[in-house]
């Protein structure tokens, strides 16, 4: 312990890093010392303590035979490791696939599973040429708007939705306000059709996820299932 005119300085280490409680006057104060800066990494959403984790293994040829490419992390450009796909082994996490680089064109939501071919993530090819690993959430909540920016009849969802015309009455969905979690929203009930990845944030009309009109059919929460 240190004397420094009344001020009495008592070290404490945490696991967080280093502190020190300051005396002066009869008040404690708790002061941080940083400790080495941490390199990046990615975090579950809504649960920052526990990083995002996943395994895709993607198959030049139907049935996991050919040449394949091991990803665990995003990827912007797939194309000099696996010419073509026509396979998919998802041993962990949730993923969104692109029919492009730099994760544009048709996106295909994948869950743990074998996929012998690209019919079974709905592919209309055998073009994968981007990935991204969609991160968890503890909770899920959007909004559904009638009209653009907000505007209109709103609804609010929690659960998967297989038909919002039936749950809604709507066909159409011009603006979503994304609250907690990742969504998948799906042109055609029953979880058919163009796919589109929703992340937590506003959506002011269609164009802003991605999509050339306002069919909306489903929603679905990105949940990795065990």
């Amino acid at each position: 312990m240190q004397h420094v005119k009344g001020i009495h300085k008592i070290p404490l280490l945490t696991p967080g890093g280093p502190f020190c409680i300051v005396l002066a006057n009869a008040a404690a104060v708790l002061l941080y010392r940083p400790a080495a800066p941490l390199g990046p990494i990615t975090l579950n959403s809504h649960n920052p303590c526990q990083p995002a984790m996943g395994k895709i293994t993607f198959y030049e040829e139907r049935g996991f035979q050919g040449r394949h490419y091991e990803c665990s992390s995003d990827h912007a450009n797939l194309q000099p490791y696996v010419g073509r796909c026509n396979s998919i082994r998802v041993d962990s996490g949730c993923w969104m696939l692109y029919e492009r680089p730099n994760f544009q064109g048709h996106q295909y939501f994948l869950r743990r599973g074998d996929y012998s071919d690209y019919q079974q993530w709905m592919g209309l090819n055998d073009s994968i040429r981007s990935c991204c690993l969609i991160p968890q959430a503890s909770s899920h909540r959007l909004r559904l708007y009638e009209k653009e920016d907000h505007k209109g009849l709103m609804m609010e969802l929690s659960e998967d939705c297989s038909c919002i015309q039936d749950r809604f009455h709507l066909s159409e969905v011009r603006s979503l306000h994304v609250l907690e979690g990742c969504w998948v929203l799906y042109e055609m009930p029953n979880y058919c059709g163009r796919q589109y990845l929703l992340r937590p944030q506003e959506y002011r009309r269609y164009h802003d996820w991605g999509a050339l009109d306002a069919k909306a059919g489903s929603l679905r929460r990105v949940v990795d299932l065990y």
